[in-house]
């Protein structure tokens, strides 16, 4: 997994801070940031956000929370992201063509 670094928090103090990284191969965004309160758990697993979604935070996810300040950095991942899904799609529609070649 080769991870390719998008942005830190500008406000960052020098210790941990939210981070961005983006996974190109999977089209993942990887983000490190803090770790909610138990009060915006409970308040997130109490609420039924989806009708007839299971409430409560699967043991597989965590919640975490990201300042506003960092939307930029968010959506520079996310077009990161679209264009590496587009430049595989291009590669991949152009081997399939490369392949119909005549017999």
């Amino acid at each position: 997994m080769a991870l390719d670094f998008v942005g830190i928090d500008p406000n960052t103090g020098g210790g941990g801070s939210p981070t961005v990284w983006v996974e190109d191969e999977t089209e993942e965004i990887i983000v490190q940031s803090w770790t909610a309160d138990d009060t915006l758990c409970e308040k997130i697993a109490g609420t039924e956000w989806v009708p007839g979604h299971t409430l409560g935070i699967p043991a597989h996810e965590s919640v975490i929370r990201i300042p506003a300040r960092m939307v930029p950095i968010l959506k520079e991942a996310v077009e990161r992201v679209e264009r590496a899904r587009l430049h595989r799609s291009a590669e991949e529609c152009s081997e399939d063509s490369g392949s119909s070649g005549d017999a």
